[in-house]
């Protein structure tokens, strides 16, 4: 069985690119990672793009990195560089971070 198959948690740091401030980004973020049922946080960076940390089951917290690519209406996404990293199972939700 893969990881993949079997379900197996994993993290992802996300760091997007293009106009994604002011647009209702991260709120839409919370509610998508929320409804993928996984934990994390999204924040605004002072350099206009949008940081995440996500943890969840792979094919999740893929869905989610799909999902980011286009955003919510509004968003016009450049670039997303992601980070695969190992889960420390430390959040509570997935909230906005300021």
């Amino acid at each position: 069985m893969t990881p993949e198959s079997s379900g197996e948690k994993t993290r992802a740091h996300l760091k997007i690119r293009g106009r994604v401030q002011g647009v209702y980004y991260r709120a839409s973020m919370v509610r998508e990672a929320q409804n993928l049922g996984l934990t994390g946080w999204v924040r605004n960076c002072d350099d206009g793009s949008v940081e995440a940390v996500t943890e969840g089951a792979r094919a999740d917290v893929e869905s989610l990195i799909a999902w980011s690519h286009q955003g919510p209406a509004g968003a016009r996404v450049d670039k997303i560089d992601v980070h695969w990293e190992a889960p420390d199972r430390s959040f509570f939700g997935f909230v906005v971070r300021r």
